[in-house]
């Protein structure tokens, strides 16, 4: 027994061994592609000396040699980007060529299909040609600083660039400038959300067969200027009156069409010199995207013949896309233009071949697309393109579900441009020097389209920027849902003039700003939207900025990380109308009692979102259940669709506008349900569901436990044990509808997990441009083993920021490092 019990000791230790072996072979190898930042070496594709300064944040502060040319300065944020995001870089390039089936196997191949079948690649391959001599020679010095990292990894045998390159083996070809202009055209999907909107409308009113109804759960923005649609059934006849339940795309391993409502959102605000105390304009700017690890956003400085430039890029991008200048700061917030229509598209009975035009019927122009999937079989596409756009498949965005029987369904988008001189704008306005100067290069921006907000030494302004389509006045939806391809009323007529573009300058109250909310009033075509991102914050923005005479860097800071809801302050009042101390008394551990503590705490809470309170969690429940309880029997399977609480729509049914407390009653049951009784059962739905995951004592609580932060690897997030090493994972405060945004995923079993929040927030001063701050919600590097991975993280979530300089001499101060590369 003795004998047998040392050898299992000797095997058990053996084991330990060989595991920590492995452990320290792994570390190792991962290491090997850590980037060292101190050093000096000769690459080629420069004509003189760059130096990249790295502060004490890791920030790259990238200069060039007196007389080198801006190009040289591309080729070192080229080299940064390679040297800290280069796994980030490469999965986002493959992700616009459709091509991560290669690597990923067939989790990606419902990616891939998408991308695919937008041709995303191709058509940014075709805009190269039309880049301004400006941004081509960015894009070819950007390149080449990619490739010259990538040459020394090779010679220097540094781990393959990134840890997850030894677990992919994914080959690495040079970069094109082409690949940059598809990132940028990735963005714009991840951005636009409107073929979404026209989808669930479309379904919405199949279920629902109520225009008024529609319009309580789909509400318009307030405001005038929105005539009666006619119902889908109308516009498309043949399509089916039923639903089915969401499809499963944005499932697929790195589909990059965000599921509705987040589609982009950001705060940006100005004040001119007349509204701030030190005398010089003010600017603010937080972009909000998907959180992930490592974020999207990426700082960084560059000393261009112009001057300095810093704020954030996003790697692939050879532009600061938010940030300043001595002279010129400029933000951006999603404008929600409609620029996305969908259309159906008739075939030929004889001839599926052919689908109906203007004109009769016609071929549809048609390409094979191989997609390559890892240990599998290739799968072969055929990629059918109308007039009007690509041809989608029905499986994706339940499209299926609202397309007739012999029918297809197209999709007109203006990035699906081969002229897109996008990243020609970029480059154009990082170089302006005025605001007026940075309206003029907005002219060539195609998508996403963007509000630019704008601030000089004297004034400050708001421009959208971003090809408008022009819309026949009498399109049979006006965009608002798919329409019949080919009738001309419906199809695009060209580009609207830029003039027409929405534009603010210079206000006479020296205040402006956007929430993605509602910016004017147009009537269709020459509107912007119908369907905007925000009806809520800009209440609270509205009342932070005209409760102060003159503002101050600090104060714009504070209305950032403010998390007081609107929302909440105003749907208490009525969900809640009935139910305020008017229990009977009831013993502890009873629903009753629970009822009233929670009601108790609810009445004393001013709305503020807090990590560290209960009341926002009770009330988040409240309202989710309280949505769900209306609308599921109404809608049946559509109502997955509603993840997110609609406050619009919570308001029309509890103020019973034309009708709308319709939606309290159960139509299945024989009583009469009162919007009272729904209140009172979605309460107790909520303390049920809050029971069950943090159990019942209601005054311990804490929100931040529901609303984590989960900034996740894109890839090796759901790994097991992986996980722990490259998740980013923090309570936050705020909500969806505060200006502080922490979009909620909306998804069971964690419907509050923080997804998509400002990764960006950046404050500028012009009376003392190096007083300005900045700050991004993970780290500069994109390496799980760097120290600069999530250094920054916390800094993020306690609201802190770091300085914003230009000062050369600052930069080098506190230098973590100076890389010196001279030419080869």
């Amino acid at each position: 027994m003795g004998h047998l019990f040392r050898w299992l000791l000797r095997i058990a230790a053996g084991l330990i061994l060989l595991s920590v072996l492995a452990a320290l072979l792994i570390y190792y190898l991962a290491a090997q592609s850590l980037p060292e930042y101190d050093k000096e070496l000769a690459l080629p594709g420069l004509s003189s000396p760059v130096e990249i300064v790295r502060d004490n944040a890791n920030v790259p502060h990238i200069f060039g040699s007196y007389g080198a040319s801006d190009e040289d300065v591309y080729f070192g944020l080229g080299y940064a980007h390679a040297q800290d995001r280069l796994w980030q870089m490469a999965v986002m390039r493959r992700t616009a060529q459709g091509r991560l089936s290669e690597i990923f196997g067939t989790r990606t191949v419902e990616t891939d299909t998408y991308l695919r079948r937008l041709d995303l690649y191709r058509l940014a391959q075709q805009s190269v040609e039309v880049q301004s001599p400006e941004a081509m020679a960015a894009l070819k010095s950007y390149a080449a600083g990619v490739n010259a990292r990538l040459l020394e990894i090779n010679e220097d045998a540094l781990g393959r660039g990134a840890p997850e390159m030894f677990l992919f083996g994914m080959p690495l070809p040079p970069w094109q400038p082409a690949d940059s202009i598809a990132i940028m055209k990735l963005m714009a999907l991840q951005l636009s959300g409107h073929m979404r909107e026209e989808v669930l409308r479309a379904r919405t009113s199949l279920a629902l067969n109520d225009e008024t109804r529609i319009k309580d759960i789909l509400p318009d923005a307030p405001g005038t200027g929105i005539t009666a649609l006619p119902e889908y059934a109308e516009l498309v006849p043949g399509a089916r009156r039923f639903a089915s339940a969401d499809s499963t795309e944005e499932d697929s391993l790195l589909f990059p069409v965000a599921p509705r409502g987040l589609a982009g959102a950001s705060n940006a605000w100005a004040a001119a010199p007349s509204r701030s105390a030190a005398g010089g304009t003010l600017l603010a700017n937080d972009p909000h995207l998907g959180l992930s690890a490592p974020g999207v956003w990426y700082l960084a400085r560059l000393e261009l013949g112009t001057g300095g430039v810093i704020g954030g890029t996003i790697p692939g991008i050879p532009a600061v896309i938010t940030g300043r200048s001595d002279s010129l700061g400029w933000g951006v917030t999603s404008s929600y233009l409609d620029d996305q229509d969908l259309f159906i598209e008739k075939l030929n009975p004889e001839n599926p071949q052919e689908y109906l035009s203007v004109d009769g019927y016609k071929d549809f122009i048609t390409r094979p697309s191989i997609i390559k999937i890892k240990d599998e079989a290739p799968v072969t596409l055929t990629l059918r393109w109308t007039d009007n756009g690509p041809v989608l498949p029905g499986s994706m965005f339940n499209l299926a579900e609202i397309t007739p029987p012999g029918h297809v369904v197209s999709l007109s988008w203006t990035v699906l441009s081969p002229k897109d001189t996008s990243m020609s704008a970029a480059i154009n306005l990082m170089r302006s020097t005025s605001v007026q100067e940075a309206i003029a290069a907005g002219e060539d921006f195609i998508a996403p389209s963007q509000n630019l907000t704008l601030a000089d030494a004297d004034t400050i302004a708001l421009k959208t920027v971003g090809a408008f389509p022009a819309r026949d006045p009498k399109h049979q939806s006006k965009g608002r849902m798919p329409s019949q391809g080919w009738l001309p009323e419906n199809r695009w007529q060209g580009r609207a003039p830029y003039a027409d573009n929405p534009e603010f300058l210079r206000p006479a109250g020296g205040i402006l700003g956007n929430t993605n909310n509602k910016i004017l009033d147009r009537a269709f075509p020459d509107h912007v939207s119908f369907d905007w991102g925000d009806t809520q914050r800009v209440h609270r923005w509205q009342k932070l900025m005209q409760n102060r005479e003159v503002h101050t860097r600090d104060s714009f800071i504070e209305a950032q990380l403010d998390t007081v809801s609107y929302t909440a302050r105003t749907l208490l009042p009525l969900i809640g109308a009935d139910l305020w101390f008017t229990g009977e008394a009831a013993p502890a551990g009873t629903r009753e009692r629970q009822r009233q503590i929670a009601l108790t705490l609810l009445s004393e809470w001013n709305g503020e979102m807090n990590e560290h309170l209960p009341e926002p969690l009770i009330y988040a429940a409240w309202v989710r259940a309280l949505q769900a309880r209306l609308i599921t029997d109404e809608l049946g399977p559509v109502a997955k669709s509603f993840r997110h609480v609609e406050p619009l729509f919570i308001e029309r049914v509890f103020r019973d506008v034309e009708g709308a407390s319709a939606w309290c009653n159960v139509r299945q049951s024989a009583r009469t349900e009162t919007c009272t009784d729904m209140a009172r059962l979605a309460l107790d739905d909520a303390l049920i569901w809050i029971e069950e995951r943090y159990g019942s004592a209601l005054e311990s609580l804490r929100w931040g436990d529901a609303h984590q932060a989960t900034q996740d690897h894109a890839v090796l997030g759901n790994v097991p044990l992986l996980r722990y090493f490259v998740n980013i994972r923090q309570s936050t405060s705020g909500s969806d509808n505060t200006l502080q945004r922490g979009k909620s995923s909306g998804k069971d079993p964690d419907p509050f997990q923080n997804i998509h929040a400002a990764g960006y927030r950046g404050v500028y001063d012009f009376a003392d441009p190096d007083s300005s701050v900045f700050i991004v919600s993970t780290g500069q590097s994109g390496h799980p083993l760097s120290r600069y991975y999530d250094d920054m993280a916390q800094l993020w979530r306690r609201g802190e920021y770091i300085p914003m300089s230009l000062d050369e001499d600052l930069a080098r101060a506190a230098a973590v490092g100076i890389t010196r590369i001279t030419p080869r």
